[in-house]
């Protein structure tokens, strides 16, 4: 495997991360605010 295309698979999973964070993020909030109202 080459060097590049060890560093596009680690950012790749890094912005699945990132988006699946704010996705749970979001939820909660979403959750926490229906509960509160």
């Amino acid at each position: 495997m080459t060097t590049s295309g060890t560093i596009l698979t680690i950012c790749l999973r890094v912005i699945r991360n990132a988006w699946h964070f704010c996705y749970a993020l979001r939820l909660v909030f979403k959750v926490v605010c229906g509960s509160i109202g």
